[in-house]
C-alpha cells in the first residue's frame, strides 16, 4: 500500500482501479524551408490557428451547456489567447525570418509562452502552463492532420492517474466510465480543478510521483476530502474507506433538507452563512447550499481568464449579472486581489524579489489608477441594480483606506456629471489580512464600514510562513495562539464601533475553527459554497454560550498543535458524523 498526499481539489471519495494516461511529449525538431514555400507555411499556420478557434467554439457551448459557464468560460480563454496578435505575429514572423516551418514556429513560439509563465512568482499564472500544453497540442495536430481521440474510450469505470491533465482532456472525461482523477502536477486554483469540481467527481493534484508507482488496473482510493491518493490499498483500509463512503453518503442525504432552514444557534442567535465566489454563475449554489448571499467575491478572475485587460464594460457586466442573481441578498466584492503576475510585473525589468511583500492588492490599484478606476465605476453602475459592499484587500494603512475612499468618491462626482445612476449609500469596508490592520482595529473600525478577515493572508503574515512552500507548509496554523489574540483584537474593536465582522478565509470552513470564531464574537463567516451545509448543521447544534467557553479555553494554550487538536476533538463530539472515524492527520 502507498499513500500519497496531494492537494484535494475536488470533494468526495471513490475506490476503483487505475488507468494511466501516458503524457504525450512532443518535440518537434527545426526544420527550414525554400523561400518559395514561406508563404504557404504562413497560410497553413494561419488555417491551423483558425480552425483550432472554430473547434474551441464549438467545445465553449458543450462545455457551458454540460458544466457550466465556469468551466466553458476556460475556453473562452483558449480562444482569446489563440486570436491574440501578441502571439500569433511573432509566430508568422518565425516563418518569415527564419523560413522554418509552421510547425516548429508554433511549437518554438508555445514553447517560449510557456516559459515565460513558468518564470511568474504568482502560482495562480504558472498554473496557466496547462492551457499553454493545450494550446500548443491543438495548434500541432491541425498541421499535422492527426484527429485521434483525447483520451481512449473506456468500457469500465476508472480513477485516471496522469502527470498532468490539459482542460481539453478533462472535459473530454467520459463522465460515465471516469469517476476520479490524480495527477502528479497542478495547483488548487488549475483549470484542471475546476473541471474536477464541474464535473463532480473526486480528484487531487500535486501527488508527487503517482505516475510512477500507479499501474494500470491496480486498486485506489481517491480521497478529495483529505488530499490523498491511495494505490494498493490493504483490505483494512478499503474496509475503512467504504464504511467512510456510506457514513458521508447519509450525511450529506442528512444535510439537503437544511437548506432552507435557518441558521441560528440553539439559543437562536442568527450566525450568517454567505459564500465566496469567483464568478458569477457560482451564486445559485450557493443558495442552493443554504447561503443567504456573497461574502467574497474575487474579482482578479475576470483577470486571471483572459489574456487582456478587462474592460469597464466587462467589469460591469459581470458585476450586474452577481447583483441579479444575488436578488437582493448580500454581495461583497473585493477589489481587484492582483499580486506578483504579468499585470504588475510588466512594470519592472526583473521580477520582485518577495512578490508576497511587494507591489500587489490594494497596492497595485493605488499605483494603477485607471485601472483601478475603471472597476470601481463598473462597482458603481451595478450598485444601481441592487445592493453592493465594496471590500479593499490588503490594507495596512489609514492612508491606503482612505485614499482608496477618496478615488471611490472620485469616480461618484465623475457619474454624477455623467448623469449614471449608482447608490449613494454604497458601504465600503476593508479585509483585514496583515498584522497592521488587526491591531489597528480601533482605529480602522471608526472608518470602515465593516471589516472581513482574510486568514488565509492573516496567518500568513503573521507567521511568516508561505503556505504554498512545501518546506515551510507545515507551520502555516491558523491555530497559532498570536492569530487567535489578532482575530479576537479585531472582533472586540469592531464589536466596540458597532459595524459588522466575518471571516471569509479557508479557516472559516473548519468546523472545530468556525466555532472559535464564533465564540469571538463573530456572527458572520464567508466559505465556499460546500462547506455551507455541514456549517449551518454544526451552528444549529451548538449554543453561543459553548461556542464563548471553547473559545476562552483555545485563547488559553500556548501551542497552535494544542488548539488544533482541541478544536478537532470539540466539533467531532458535536458533530461525530462529520468526521470519518479514522485517527486525526
Amino acid at each position: 500500500m502507498e499513500t500519497i498526499k496531494g492537494i484535494a481539489v475536488s470533494p468526495g471519495v471513490v475506490i476503483g482501479r487505475v488507468f494511466v494516461l501516458d503524457e504525450e511529449r512532443r518535440r518537434i525538431p527545426r526544420r527550414t524551408v525554400p523561400v518559395a514555400q514561406v508563404a504557404s507555411e504562413q497560410e497553413r499556420l494561419k488555417q491551423a490557428l483558425d480552425q483550432s478557434v472554430l473547434e474551441l467554439s464549438v467545445l465553449r457551448e458543450q462545455t457551458s451547456q454540460q458544466m457550466g459557464e465556469e468551466a466553458g468560460k476556460i475556453f473562452a480563454f483558449h480562444i482569446g489567447m489563440l486570436c491574440d496578435p501578441s502571439l500569433t505575429k511573432p509566430m508568422q514572423a518565425l516563418v518569415e525570418n527564419e523560413r522554418v516551418t509552421a510547425e516548429y514556429a508554433a511549437w518554438q513560439s508555445f514553447q517560449e509562452l510557456g516559459r515565460r509563465f513558468a518564470a511568474i512568482p504568482d502560482a495562480a499564472f504558472r498554473t496557466k502552463l496547462d492551457d499553454v500544453k493545450d494550446l500548443s497540442a491543438r495548434v500541432i495536430r491541425q498541421l499535422i492532420g492527426e484527429h485521434k481521440s483525447l483520451l481512449p474510450k473506456l468500457d469500465h469505470k476508472a480513477v485516471v492517474i496522469a502527470r498532468d491533465l490539459t482542460p481539453s482532456q478533462a472535459a473530454a472525461f467520459d463522465r460515465e466510465h471516469v469517476i476520479g482523477f490524480a495527477t502528479d502536477l497542478g495547483g488548487a486554483t488549475s483549470h484542471t480543478a475546476i473541471f474536477a469540481r464541474a464535473l463532480r467527481i473526486p480528484a487531487v493534484v500535486g501527488c508527487s510521483r503517482a505516475t510512477e508507482l500507479a499501474t494500470d488496473g491496480l486498486a485506489v482510493i481517491i480521497d478529495g476530502d483529505h488530499g490523498a491518493l491511495i494505490l494498493d490499498p490493504d483490505e483494512q483500509t478499503l474496509e475503512q474507506y467504504r464504511a467512510y463512503i456510506e457514513q458521508r453518503r447519509l450525511f450529506q442525504l442528512s444535510l439537503t433538507e437544511l437548506s432552507s432552514l435557518p441558521s441560528v444557534t440553539r439559543d437562536e442567535v442568527a450566525i450568517e452563512l454567505l459564500g465566496n465566489i469567483e464568478f458569477p454563475e457560482e451564486i445559485p449554489l450557493v443558495v442552493d447550499c443554504g447561503g443567504s448571499g456573497v461574502g467574497l467575491y474575487r474579482t482578479e478572475f475576470l483577470y486571471l481568464t483572459r489574456d487582456t485587460e478587462p474592460s469597464e464594460e466587462d467589469h460591469f457586466q459581470a458585476y450586474k449579472k452577481a447583483v441579479e442573481l444575488s436578488a437582493g441578498g448580500v454581495l461583497t466584492i473585493r477589489t481587484v486581489d492582483l499580486g506578483a503576475d504579468k499585470y504588475t510585473q510588466q512594470q519592472f525589468e526583473t521580477p520582485e524579489r518577495n512578490p508576497f511583500l511587494g507591489l500587489r492588492s490594494i497596492r497595485y490599484c493605488l499605483q494603477s489608477l485607471p485601472m483601478f478606476k475603471t472597476q470601481l465605476r463598473a462597482l458603481l453602475r451595478a450598485s444601481a441594480f441592487g445592493p453592493i459592499k465594496v471590500m479593499f484587500p490588503l490594507i495596512m494603512s489609514t492612508s491606503e483606506f482612505r485614499r482608496g475612499k477618496f478615488l471611490l468618491a472620485d469616480v461618484m462626482e465623475d457619474l454624477e456629471e455623467e448623469g449614471i445612476k449608482y447608490d449613494r449609500e454604497i458601504q465600503v469596508g476593508m479585509m483585514v489580512e496583515v498584522p497592521a490592520a488587526a491591531l489597528m482595529a480601533e482605529t480602522f473600525a471608526r472608518e470602515a464600514a465593516f471589516f472581513s478577515i482574510g486568514t488565509n493572508d492573516l496567518v500568513q503574515y503573521t507567521l511568516a510562513v508561505d503556505r504554498t512552500n512545501e518546506r515551510v507548509a507545515h507551520l502555516y496554523n491558523p491555530g497559532h495562539p498570536a492569530v487567535i489574540q489578532l482575530i479576537s483584537h479585531v472582533a472586540k474593536a469592531a464589536k466596540a464601533q458597532g459595524i459588522p465582522v466575518s471571516c471569509c478565509g479557508e479557516s472559516a470552513g473548519d468546523l472545530g475553527y468556525a466555532m472559535l470564531l464564533i465564540g469571538l464574537g463573530l456572527r458572520t463567516l464567508s466559505v465556499t459554497a460546500g462547506s455551507i451545509p455541514p456549517l449551518k448543521r454544526l451552528i444549529r447544534s451548538v449554543s453561543i454560550t459553548q461556542c464563548e467557553a471553547l473559545a476562552e479555553k483555545a485563547s488559553g494554550f500556548d501551542s497552535d498543535v494544542a488548539v488544533t487538536a482541541f478544536l478537532r476533538d470539540q466539533a467531532r463530539k458535536i458533530l461525530p458524523e462529520a468526521f470519518d472515524g479514522r485517527s486525526a492527520e
